[in-house]
């Protein structure tokens, strides 16, 4: 008991304090990440979340809100594992635990997706790995002894197991349509040549083969909506339409994006397959809230063709439609500011979030995106990667954008773990700021001084981080000059509230 409690604290000591405090974005930098509207929180390096076994890399990242508590957890993919880290406290995230590849090999594409409180993982080119699956409200406890989640807690699914069945070993990516509780697997290329496989999840520790699909060729990512769009064919309330599953597969392998009604299992019902001008890889893609518009990446076209970061947004009102045919001018493009390569990107309203490996996060502007002069997308960006914003694979591999609390996590291939948010959205108390009184050094790297005068005088102190934290408290000083006892904090934003009314804000570098 005694071990474990020393490990707990070790650990928690470890892990919340070496991911770099929050940081603002000020004058287009935030430390040294180039940004436009959006602070660091914080950042836990890929060598924290990930083992040492081969070539430790980030890879695909997912969220998960504890409905019980309503706090927040980043579960951080990697070449060998997935790492799972309490972010409820952005500034001071903590490192719980990891679940290792299930077959000691490592994957550069290791998938995670969450339903009913559980992550589904799958890994690619590594053989016999399967699905592994876990239960999420074992993050309660808190730091795990060992760092390690195995055993018991870890269920490894390879398929249903009878003769002739199909059996799951590698797969590209795992896609979740919560509301009917089927996962979609794709790119099982040894399974049944990538075409997406439906597993029954409703009940996550007993899942469920219940069909696949192979006429569409090899998927390397889909969306699957209970559809609820503009296409009377599909949606029609009034006329008893409801409940259509539409997958949208993006199949990189043939130059072709795939749209099927997979609402019957054992008869998936092909509604059209098209590509477009410049295909080199058809990536991922993902509808805008209202079902209208498809907003599709091409992971390769920037190296195959020499363009800036290029993003297509198809016009989906008809899903019949024939978008091979130039004439109906259903597709549209927009090209980023630098010549990055772009990756995984999801919609949350009227904002798209992009990772774009080297430059980073991306943010557009929906509504501006979808029009006809979209040149003035981007709204905000962090950049990852602050090196080079060339078209190779480093930097940015995704990010999740759907924490209520407005937390955006980011996966960076060699940094690790982002937490930034917007700026100006950190839930502060509504001070007073006045220039009654002087803090020097300011930025400091150890202590600051407060001073005021003789007509105002220092009576009381309160400091606090820039989510709103009370870290200390002092009254009855009743000085003009007082010495921040901020020396053994970590670095970052600070509000020093004096006379419970005016606040001075102190940067620690």
């Amino acid at each position: 008991m005694f071990k474990n409690y020393f490990l707990f604290l070790l650990v928690f000591t470890s892990y919340s304090l070496l991911s770099n405090a929050q940081t603002p974005c000020e004058s287009g930098m935030a430390d040294i990440y180039p940004c436009n509207d959006y602070d660091l929180m914080s950042r836990i390096p890929i060598s924290t979340l990930a083992t040492t076994s081969g070539n430790p890399e980030g890879s695909d990242i997912w969220g998960w809100t504890d409905p019980l508590d309503g706090k927040e957890y980043a579960i951080v993919a990697t070449t060998n594992s997935t790492a799972f880290v309490d972010i409820t406290n952005p500034i001071n995230p903590v490192f719980l635990g990891r679940i290792e590849t299930a077959n000691g090999n490592n994957s550069f594409w290791r998938d995670v997706k969450v339903y009913n409180n559980h992550a589904f993982i799958v890994a690619d080119n590594v053989g016999n790995h399967g699905m592994q699956i876990f239960d999420l409200t074992i993050l309660r406890n808190g730091v795990d002894a060992d760092l390690t989640y195995d055993g018991n807690q870890v269920l490894r699914f390879q398929g249903n197991g009878g003769e002739g069945e199909i059996t799951i070993g590698s797969c590209h990516n795992i896609v979740i349509n919560e509301f009917e509780g089927i996962a979609y697997l794709v790119g099982c290329g040894s399974a049944n040549g990538g075409g997406p496989i439906f597993v029954d999840i409703s009940n996550p520790s007993n899942p469920n083969v219940v069909g696949d699909y192979t006429a569409g060729g090899y998927s390397h990512d889909a969306q699957v909506v209970t559809y609820t769009g503009p296409d009377t064919d599909y949606y029609d309330p009034a006329n008893g339409i409801t409940g259509r599953q539409i997958y949208i597969g993006s199949n990189g392998n043939s130059d072709t994006v795939v749209i099927l009604d997979v609402t019957n299992k054992n008869n998936i019902i092909p509604i059209g397959t098209f590509s477009y001008p410049q295909i080199s890889y058809a990536h991922q893609g993902w509808f805008t809230d209202d079902q209208r518009y498809f907003i599709l990446g091409d992971e390769t076209d920037e190296q195959s063709f020499g363009n800036n970061t290029r993003t297509l947004i198809f016009d989906f009102q008809d899903l019949d439609a024939n978008f091979n045919n130039p004439a109906l001018n259903l597709i549209n493009d927009y090209y980023g500011p630098t010549a990055a390569i772009d990756h995984n990107g999801y919609v949350n309203g009227n904002k798209f979030y992009m990772a774009n490996y080297r430059a980073g996060l991306r943010v557009l502007d929906v509504p501006t995106l979808i029009s006809t002069n979209n040149s003035n997308a981007e709204i905000g960006y962090f950049d990852t990667f602050p090196s080079s914003n060339s078209a190779n694979f480093n930097g940015a591999w995704s990010v999740y954008p759907y924490f209520s609390s407005g937390n955006i996590i980011i996966s960076d291939i060699e940094s690790g773990l982002f937490i930034v948010r917007k700026s100006g959205t950190l839930n502060t108390p509504n001070f007073k700021l006045q220039e009654n009184f002087h803090l020097s050094p300011n930025p400091t790297t150890s202590t600051s001084t407060l001073k005021g005068d003789k007509n105002n005088i220092i009576k009381s102190i309160e400091i606090y981080t820039i989510l709103g934290q009370k870290v200390y408290k002092r009254n009855n000083i009743n000085s003009q000059e007082f010495v921040l006892p901020v020396s053994d904090y970590s670095a970052g934003v600070y509000l020093i509230k004096i006379n419970n009314t005016i606040t001075k804000k102190l940067v620690i570098e």
